[in-house]
């Protein structure tokens, strides 16, 4: 194998799911592309990574300061659905079901992989929270022991605005599964019959 063709693989190699024979097909999809395809597509990659930005308000991605979800004067701002990652709020979004804000922790609390509550958004939701409007937090957290961790964490923290309804997705989602590969009718199920936290 060429020492070019070997980089290539090695690199595609690298993206999640992608193993080293899949790697090898994608790069002799890529040799028979053409170049200006594979051109336009690198620079895509190249713009995402480099300009892509944080949403000030929720953390999701956006190319300006303020998401366009955030930025949406239709949607509910009373309510703010929390979500580990970017995937997940796509996810909710696809099922057309959710017409509030969300709020992106960036992750969940796990030890093993030294993450820390500090080390996610959870302080820019109370802030957010403690600007006043926030009726309802609806928390859509995976349901991994990290998940849970993170959730009984946020919950324990919600626990000092009294007002707040706190809500948590009905469990048709089986234990262990991300939301990213739910599909979106057991996403909308479990929006759809959220319960209250006691």
């Amino acid at each position: 194998m060429s020492r070019l063709l070997q980089d290539a693989v090695s690199e595609l190699s690298k993206l999640p799911g992608i193993g080293r024979r899949t790697a090898l097909r994608l790069a002799m999809h890529l040799l028979r592309t053409d170049s200006q395809a594979v051109l336009d597509m690198t620079e895509a990659i190249n713009r995402f990574r480099t300009q892509i930005k944080h949403c000030s308000k929720c953390n999701n991605l956006s190319d300006t300061d303020v998401c366009p979800i955030c930025d949406d004067n239709t949607r509910d701002n009373s309510t703010i659905c929390v979500v580990e990652q970017v995937a997940d709020l796509m996810s909710i979004e696809n099922t057309r079901q959710y017409r509030g804000l969300y709020h992106v922790l960036g992750g969940v609390i796990s030890p093993m992989q030294g993450i820390a509550p500090s080390d996610l958004k959870i302080e820019m939701l109370i802030d957010r929270i403690e600007q006043g409007g926030v009726k309802e937090v609806i928390l859509a957290i995976s349901t991994s022991v990290e998940g849970e961790t993170t959730l009984f964490y946020i919950m324990n923290r919600l626990r000092n605005y009294p007002q707040l309804k706190v809500t948590n997705i009905a469990r048709g989602i089986g234990f262990g599964d991300e939301l990213e590969y739910v599909d979106e009718l057991t996403i909308t199920h479990a929006l759809m019959n959220r319960r209250e936290i006691e």
